[in-house]
């Protein structure tokens, strides 16, 4: 092979979508869509392998590493190499460049992530290119009626309606407690300083796909000092934001159902000051009440510990399943 290297060049997607066919996974999907012309804001560098042959050159593998401004501790890394082509060095060759040029970047970052599934080229080549996991993270469709439906105060509607509540997106408390716990459960990929603006913008607002907010709210007492009559409402304990076509972080896979059945994505959490056992208990009382008649998905952290301690046991007992394949997020060894 008489291999060249250039820069990415408008054309360059279609040319290898032939060499390359669909792709092999739902993370190879979603970092095609990265490749694109080098630049400067945001910062990124693409560079394009060309096989040679009769002086006609095919591009035959590509990569790119750019700057992120959510998570901006690493940057993001993808490599693809036509299947003909692996096992030739073109993959360790455009990788070795990359890191060249992350050398380069603006912000001084220079460790490198991605996204692999489990027991893929991919997952086998960040792992020989030194890489390691640094969180799993799952789909995970939970069925109708999954867990007992939770009883609030004294069990009555008023009772219930004093604590579960229906939220507008736009809420700042809301907005504040979702970034929060955005940021408490990726403190190993930390997502910098979120401001009540960004938090909307990924999480809320009409384009993020949200679609409504159920908060569960622990009793009006909690709203007061000693002694003072409860008059308020509770602290926000935990959220539920639906999405009307997909999460801010991952979309579902293609051979999720379509129609009326179709489970609705949620994003789920707590008010990340409370103790283990009552974000536990707030997770499992939304989840109950969200779940009771239509099936959910949510995206399943390592690092979500509330969550997986109340969705777990249904994966055991067959009352939810993991939709499509696990996720990888594969990373650069810290810097000495």
């Amino acid at each position: 092979m008489a291999i060249e290297y250039r820069e990415w060049r408008e054309g360059d997607d279609l040319a290898l979508l032939e060499i390359w066919g669909g792709p092999e996974t739902v993370q190879a999907g979603q970092f095609r869509g990265t490749l694109a012309p080098s630049g400067n804001t945001p910062w990124r560098r693409c560079i394009v392998a060309e096989d040679v042959v009769d002086g006609v050159a095919i591009p035959v593998a590509a990569a790119v590493v750019h700057e992120a401004s959510l998570h901006p501790e690493r940057l993001w890394a993808y490599v693809e190499v036509a299947k003909d082509h692996r096992r030739a060095g073109l993959g360790s060759t455009l990788l070795s460049m990359l890191r060249h040029e992350a050398a380069k970047s603006p912000s001084g970052v220079t460790r490198l992530r991605c996204k692999v599934e489990p027991g893929t080229a991919g997952a086998a080549f960040a792992e020989a290119a030194g890489m390691a996991p640094i969180q799993r993270s799952r789909l995970v469709v939970v069925d109708p009626a999954p867990l007992k439906l939770p009883v609030f105060g004294d069990g009555s509607e008023s009772a219930a309606t004093d604590q579960v509540e229906d939220l507008a997106t736009g809420s700042v408390e809301l907005s504040d407690v979702v970034g929060r716990y955005y940021t408490a459960v990726h403190g190993w990929d930390s997502p910098g300083e979120l401001s009540v603006a960004t938090v909307q913008r990924l999480f809320l607002d009409d384009l993020s796909g949200a679609h409504g907010a159920i908060v569960l709210r622990a009793p009006k007492a909690s709203a007061f000092g000693h002694g003072i009559a409860a008059s308020r409402k509770g602290r926000l304990e935990g959220f539920a934001i639906s999405y009307a076509q997909g999460t801010p972080e991952a979309d579902a896979d293609a051979s999720a159902p379509a129609g009326p059945t179709a489970p609705t994505e949620v994003f789920l959490g707590h008010e990340p000051k409370l103790g283990e056992d009552e974000a536990r208990a707030a997770v499992r009382d939304l989840l109950a009440l969200i779940a009771y008649q239509h099936p959910v998905m949510l995206e399943l952290d390592d690092a979500m510990t509330a969550l997986r301690a109340v969705v777990e046991p249904l994966l055991e007992a067959g009352k939810a399943h993991v939709q499509g394949s696990e996720t990888l997020v594969v990373s650069d060894p810290a810097q000495a």
